[in-house]
């Protein structure tokens, strides 16, 4: 049997960014890809999704949980925390104390609770060795909290992904086939049926920078979003401010999501 309320949770990776439709302006990502998945088994799925780029876990605790466990789900999935780990002041006991109220309060209310660790950015974004410490801080946080409440976990550490074409221009947000490769890893820990293609290598050979680019995606990617969350901070404001969720309703996958890349030769989406 397959799942029938589907609610997805998190911040800019579960909304979708850095992956579009198909001549379409509207985000995909790995949660549309999920829900096209799961209504092919279940036609009668529905699918809500409240990710809210630039949230940490404790504003999508507060913003998203409610509405969330109002929709009684029995399917719950959680991408969060990459927001935290970015934070100017990171405490490993509060995002465990974060992660630990989050998983409780979901698997509580809900069947089945799927959450995500976070992969080492260390080697595609150069000079952040420091956030290593901080992701494993969280990732361990996240298997804690999941083996003690009965959570499901991907566990994204270990994926020794280099190529990066997996990956946005910014280095951080997933690309198409990142995507891609990300809701097959969940349909496979749900169970369910994935497309093998969104697994197999990219053709050709991997994206490796060198110094140029590292340089290009410096000026062009890191300092910009340094300079607006520098600003941010004076005046107050959160990443997300002024965004609302994806999808906040349970509505059916509509045609055009249940065959994503239909219009593609081979099944492959633009990065």
């Amino acid at each position: 049997m397959g799942y029938k309320r589907f609610v997805a949770l998190g911040d800019s990776c579960t909304e979708g960014l850095h992956d579009r439709y198909p001549g379409s302006t509207r985000y995909r990502g790995w949660a549309d890809l999920t829900a096209a998945a799961l209504a092919a088994v279940e036609p009668g799925l529905r699918y809500a999704n409240l990710g809210v780029r630039g949230r940490r876990l404790d504003q999508i605790i507060v913003e998203q949980f409610p509405t969330a466990l109002d929709l009684s789900p029995d399917l719950v999935v959680l991408f969060g925390g990459a927001n935290d780990v970015m934070t100017r002041h990171f405490r490993p006991e509060v995002v465990a104390q974060r992660v630990e109220a989050a998983v409780r309060m979901l698997t509580r209310a809900v069947p089945t609770v799927v959450v995500f660790t976070l992969s080492d950015v260390s080697s595609r974004v150069p000079g952040v060795l420091r956030v290593r410490a901080r992701l494993e801080a969280l990732n361990q946080a996240i298997r804690t909290s999941a083996e003690r409440h009965g959570a499901l976990v991907v566990d994204l550490w270990e994926e020794d992904v280099h190529d990066l074409r997996y990956f946005g221009a910014d280095r951080l947000h997933l690309s198409g086939p990142g995507h891609r490769r990300l809701a097959a890893y969940l349909l496979t820990l749900l169970g369910m049926p994935a497309d093998p293609a969104w697994l197999a290598p990219l053709p050709g050979d991997p994206l490796r920078p060198g110094l140029r680019a590292h340089a290009q995606w410096l000026w062009q990617e890191v300092l910009p979003v340094a300079l607006t969350r520098t600003r941010n901070w004076f005046a107050g404001r959160s990443p997300g401010d002024g965004f609302a969720p994806k999808r906040p309703e349970l509505l059916p996958v509509l045609s055009e999501e249940l065959n994503p890349l239909q219009a593609l030769p081979g099944g492959t989406a633009p990065g």
